[in-house]
């Protein structure tokens, strides 16, 4: 679609005959994401009519969601093999411009100064508090206790930005950070707490993230959920998905938009949560 087409659509959607803006929306949504940056320059023109500024703000909201929700069906649907991808997949439902190769630049960066202080022939109790001691002292990393609930933990590029998270972002970054070097670290599902866990061969013993890396183990778990008053699950001691982090990132993303009353991000949330419960088609032949 042309320029002047586009500018002609944007003049209609403030026309008295409703059906006529709402056959305007529908075709400029048709046009896809191609379309938001044309959309952005009308805006700037719409400067003397505010009611064509706010529909044209809605529209970009709505492709951009859009284009969020695809992205999250590709990622769900091609395996959910790439975490970082999907953290920023969600992120990018708040920050649409976010660049991907920004995130795996400061990643790498959190490599190497890891790799540093690193030594494969270490003992992995001394593997993590290696980690440890970056992630904590020389990234300065820590716990969001001031802002617990705040939808900004949820969204991996604040969490980098301002180094304060909550249990699952601080633990998906650390977890990241350890698989990068090739450490067998991974999320674990905890009622109302998420940690994680080394395990391999004959090893497994849990750190908890949010608490400055505290090394525990699996009676420290039995404690737990005694102290819950729930029945025991062996899920809650062994390394869960990529889906189910992703789930879980959505679940917290919700009830920081239930603290505020944000009735219209928690739909949209909910729609994004049903797209990572959609059952993958069958593989085989």
């Amino acid at each position: 679609m042309k320029e002047q087409e586009i500018k002609a659509l944007v003049s209609l959607l403030d026309d008295d005959d409703k059906e006529v803006s709402r056959l305007v929306e529908g075709e400029i949504k048709r046009q896809g994401e191609k379309i938001i940056p044309f959309l952005e320059n009308e805006w700037e023109s719409a400067g003397f009519n505010p009611a064509v500024q706010r529909r044209i703000e809605e529209l970009i909201h709505e492709l951009q969601y859009e284009q969020t929700l695809e992205r999250l069906g590709l990622w769900h649907h091609g395996g959910a093999i790439d975490l970082l991808e999907g953290l920023w997949i969600i992120a990018t439902y708040q920050y649409p411009d976010l660049p991907f190769e920004k995130l795996k630049k400061e990643f790498e960066q959190f490599y190497y100064e890891t790799w540093l202080e690193f030594k494969v022939d270490m003992h992995p109790i001394d593997q993590i508090r290696a980690l440890n001691h970056v992630f904590f002292t020389k990234l300065k990393f820590g716990s969001n206790t001031k802002s617990f609930h705040s939808a900004g933990n949820s969204m991996l590029n604040i969490v980098l930005d301002t180094r304060k998270g909550n249990p699952i972002s601080l633990c998906c970054i650390y977890m990241i950070i350890a698989q990068r070097l090739n450490m067998p670290v991974y999320g674990v599902n905890l009622p109302n707490l998420f940690v994680l866990t080394y395990k391999q061969d004959s090893i497994q013993f849990y750190i908890n993230v949010f608490n400055k890396g505290l090394v525990f183990m699996r009676s420290d778990i039995d404690h737990y959920i005694a102290q819950l008053n729930i029945k025991s699950n062996e899920t809650f001691y062994q390394p869960c998905s990529n889906l189910d982090i992703l789930k879980r990132v959505l679940r917290n993303l919700a009830l920081a938009f239930e603290k505020t009353g944000d009735s219209e991000k928690i739909k949209e949330i909910e729609r994004m949560s049903a797209i990572l419960n959609e059952p993958l088609e069958d593989q085989t032949l």
